[in-house]
């Protein structure tokens, strides 16, 4: 039996070790579009553009020697053929397997109607936040056009080292979407006293330079000097190499409640994946998600008793400035919010909806927000 895992980052390499952890002991062949061994994506916009780390790698390769775990790097996947079990990658190889899981995680937004110019950036992978960080190094104001979580961290990173930084937002506040504005004031207001120019509700209209990035044109009219721009208004996932193969996909690759696709032979986990979810599937971008997913995909793959089920609170966590934000359970902008704690920087929030507490997210308040852990979905 070949298991083919599609995308080497922290979904495809914890299905890998998760199958093997069962006692599965075929082959584990691990394809990523990428060169680098699978390295973990969050430091990228924290430590690595701070310049205190370079080097996320989770594993080298003496691990995936030892685990038999066939690497196939530096070649993305760009077909599948489930009648015959084969997948097609972009340097001619045509790989068999039992049962195929996709893992490609996701891709930039960019914008288009942008002209092409030098200094001009978006990231998601090591090369990206590596060009990121000499951009950093030599420039002095740098524009961020969104605000969400990628923005809101390189606009802390950036300032660390003592560059300006805009941020443009069209929404009334950082990660409206995500966290609502109630909480999202509290997160601007933490950029504005670390000296961000925040400018929200105002979005990006064009660019100016020849040949490289030197003006931004804000949607208001205002025109803002710098050299270096990053784009961060969120990313879609990778799915475009599965059309035509009758594997169903929408926003992500459709998936039961235990990752199995359209095909019994195909699976999908991590950020791609939409799983289903009462009455809808729906994809979760947390790092925390990814972990929960595979410990059910695998024995369901593998066909073994998965063990005790054991309650799954949804967490994810964002560095900027001193402070962690932690969020735990799933808030929603349409939640009633209490700010239960504000001394002014560090912030507690509960989300209730229908009278049950759905979140809590709380900055520079690891213990309080743990220690809620137990109480979501209860009464509030």
């Amino acid at each position: 039996m070949t298991i083919v895992i599609v995308g080497a980052g922290l979904a495809g390499l914890r299905t890998a070790q998760e199958v093997r952890k069962l006692g599965y002991d075929g082959e584990v062949i691990l394809v990523g579009e990428e060169k680098h061994l699978p390295y973990d994506r969050p430091p990228l916009s924290k430590e690595v553009i701070r310049g205190e780390r370079e080097d996320t790698t989770f594993e080298n390769e003496e691990y995936f020697a030892e685990h038999r775990i066939e690497l196939r790097l530096g070649s993305a996947a760009v077909s599948v053929d489930p009648a015959q079990r084969t997948l097609q990658l972009a340097d001619g190889t045509s790989l068999e397997y039992d049962d195929l899981v996709v893992a490609t995680g996701l891709t930039p937004r960019r914008l288009p109607s942008l002209p092409e110019l030098e200094g001009v950036h978006v990231l998601r992978s090591r090369d990206d936040a590596e060009a990121l960080r000499s951009a950093a190094v030599g420039t002095t104001h740098a524009v961020i056009i969104g605000a969400g979580f990628i923005g809101c961290e390189l606009a802390a990173g950036f300032r660390h080292l003592g560059v300006d930084v805009t941020v443009l937002e069209p929404q009334p506040t950082p990660l409206a979407s995500v966290l609502g504005t109630e909480v999202g004031a509290l997160i601007g207001r933490l950029h504005l006293i670390e000296g961000v120019d925040l400018r929200t509700g105002v979005g990006v209209d064009t660019l100016r330079g020849s040949g490289r990035v030197t003006h931004v044109v804000a949607s208001d009219g205002a025109e803002i000097e710098s050299d270096t721009v990053v784009i961060g208004i969120g990313s879609t996932p990778v799915v475009d190499w599965l059309e035509g193969s009758g594997i169903e996909v929408g926003n992500g690759v459709h998936a039961d409640a235990v990752g199995r696709t359209s095909d019994r032979h195909v699976w999908a986990v991590g950020d791609v994946a939409a799983w289903a979810r009462g009455n809808e599937p729906k994809r979760v971008e947390h790092w925390s998600n990814v972990g929960d997913q595979v410990r059910v995909m695998a024995p369901a793959l593998l066909g073994v008793d998965p063990g005790a089920s054991r309650p799954v609170v949804p967490y994810f966590w964002s560095d900027q400035f001193d402070l962690k934000i932690q969020a735990l359970g799933t808030p929603s902008p349409d939640d009633s919010v209490v700010i239960h704690e504000d001394d002014g920087r560090k912030f507690l929030a509960y989300y209730v909806r229908d009278g049950i507490l759905t979140a809590v997210v709380g900055a520079g308040k690891a213990g309080a927000v743990m220690k809620m852990r137990a109480k979501i979905g209860q009464p509030a």
